[in-house]
């Protein structure tokens, strides 16, 4: 068995984990560079390929999109509420409106609809790639199973994630903008000027642009990075050494990133 190496007893060895570590990430960018070129060629979506990111899409979207649905409206429902009580007790209620849309509709759906498709599909424990890396595949062996992988399922998952992420995230926000009307003005219909006018100001072409924008970012990173880091367990079987889903840190800091970058060009 392959015993950990304890790097804070072991300085001479941070210059060859570093270099590891760089490179780790590297073969992470540069398979998600081939995979979205692959996913812009035309060659690549013959019938196979077609059948696959349906069924993706079909596994990853449409059989979840109630239950999430549901289960975000519940939660923004309640957020909303609290949001809007709050705002009043400090005599801001004009702002109310415009808050529960920032935060809601622009930042915290998009984050928990890439979170949900990468723990029901990206994080779905593949026992079977990491079954191969256990295996001991040689170099070769290893490559050309990667190459395999990227045709046959990384760029239909790809698309297949990208797409559901995307699709969660705007029919809940939809939903999310029909409940924030309905807490803040009822069922009149009296309401309706004001509440466009708040919502345009917010959704500003720009602010939409980066809305979209993380959006199909989230999609990509819930797709790419736990395959990538499952292939790179098969290039490099003896780096296999617990049982934990690769990529998963990973996936959470990259996700964490784009979200911090969004928030600093929007606010600073």
């Amino acid at each position: 068995m392959r015993r950990s190496l304890n790097l804070s007893a072991h300085p001479q060895f941070w210059g060859l984990a570093l270099a590891r570590y760089l490179r780790s990430w590297w073969y992470m960018i540069h398979l998600g560079a081939v995979a979205i070129v692959m996913a812009l060629s035309p060659s690549t979506y013959h019938r196979a390929n077609r059948l696959a990111a349906s069924r993706y899409i079909y596994v990853g979207t449409w059989q979840v999109l109630p239950w999430f649905t549901l289960a975000s409206a519940l939660v923004s429902t309640v957020i909303i509420r609290i949001v809007l009580v709050t705002a009043k007790s400090y005599g801001l209620s004009h702002y109310a409106l415009e808050m529960v849309v920032r935060v809601l509709v622009l930042e915290l759906i998009p984050l928990s609809a890439a979170m949900f498709v990468a723990l029901r599909a990206g994080m779905a424990f593949d026992a079977s790639a990491l079954g191969l890396a256990r295996a001991g595949l040689s170099p070769q062996a290893a490559s050309d199973e990667a190459l395999r992988r990227v045709r046959r399922d990384l760029v239909p998952q790809l698309i297949g994630n990208a797409v559901a992420v995307l699709s969660l995230a705007m029919v809940t926000s939809t939903v999310v903008l029909v409940l924030a009307y309905l807490n803040v003005y009822g069922l009149s219909p009296w309401g309706v000027s004001d509440y466009t006018r708040t919502v345009g100001r917010v959704f500003a072409p720009v602010v939409t642009a980066g809305f979209v924008i993380k959006t199909v970012l989230f999609g990509l990173a819930v797709a790419l990075i736990p395959t990538a880091a499952i292939l790179e367990l098969q290039r490099y079987p003896r780096r296999v050494v617990s049982t934990v889903q690769p990529g998963a840190l990973r996936l959470l800091f990259v996700l964490l990133v784009i979200e911090a970058a969004s928030l600093a060009l929007k606010y600073i």
